[in-house]
């Protein structure tokens, strides 16, 4: 009796510490689809065709995600404030949503390696006299909420002393209140100031000068604890630069030219 006591006790510890030991990265593999949040009004990144299908280059970085796990990639459209509610809600395993690896947002989430960098551009209505950059003080300006751009447009508002800084939900909100004079300035990645622009969607606007921000290195993210679905991100991204598909995914969705170095000189990844 005692030594089946015995050998329940340690079957149910076995039981115990192979769950104990279950994480993310096998949960994304047993239930066979990658919930990926990404956002789809950030063009060339997340965009949708005239059939209303997501595309763009982290549509295709979820799909190879998903592909390397062997598992289907669920598109879950994510506007820029709701990226990280969705993934601790639940409602995503991941985010590939050209999120910053910034370390206020580190104390949430944790990040992968970064797999894009974006410079950024000033973008203006055409009817606002703007020469530079700094054409931007004293005007009307605006950007998403919570992104790398509001940070650091508001903070000139600030630094300037004049001028009013507007927060919006969605970079179309955004575009839509530049072209429709709302704005007169706004400050985005270079891609997608390019892509609304010759998109045509947004008439009455023109890029005028680059921003002087550092790169904006942005990252895949998970919850901060699943240390093993991290890891795996990190040689994920390792990989798609290496075997060419990052340079693939460039050249396919923002142009010809050398896709930004991922790395930050002095510092090894």
């Amino acid at each position: 009796m005692k030594l089946g006591l015995t050998l329940g006790g340690i079957a149910a510890a076995v039981v115990l510490a192979t769950a104990a030991q279950a994480d993310k990265l096998d949960d994304i593999i047993a239930s066979g689809t990658l919930r990926c949040a990404v956002t789809l009004d950030f063009p060339p990144m997340g965009m949708r065709d005239a059939s209303n299908n997501p595309i763009g280059f982290d549509v295709d970085y979820c799909n190879d995600l998903a592909a390397a796990l062997g598992v289907t990639a669920e598109i879950v459209d994510t506007p820029f404030p709701e990226r990280i509610p969705a993934l601790m809600s639940g409602r995503v395993d991941v985010g590939v949503a050209s999120t910053s690896d910034t370390l206020e947002r580190a104390k949430t989430v944790g990040f992968s390696i970064p797999y894009y960098a974006f410079e950024n551009a000033v973008v203006a209505n055409d009817k606002v006299e703007m020469a530079d950059w700094e054409g931007m003080k004293g005007k009307t300006v605006g950007a998403t909420a919570g992104t790398y751009e509001a940070i650091w447009l508001e903070g000139q508002v600030k630094a300037w002393g004049e001028g009013e800084f507007r927060p919006y939900q969605t970079q179309a909100d955004v575009f839509l209140a530049l072209s429709q004079g709302q704005l007169d300035a706004t400050v985005s990645t270079v891609e997608v100031a390019e892509a609304n622009v010759k998109s045509g969607n947004f008439p009455g606007i023109k890029i005028v000068d680059k921003a002087p921000m550092v790169p904006d290195y942005v990252a895949l993210f998970t919850m901060r604890n699943e240390y093993g679905l991290i890891n795996y991100l990190d040689l994920f991204v390792n990989q798609q630069v290496r075997t060419g598909r990052y340079a693939e995914l460039y050249k396919k969705w923002v142009g010809d030219g050398e896709p930004a170095n991922l790395s930050v000189p002095g510092v090894d990844r």
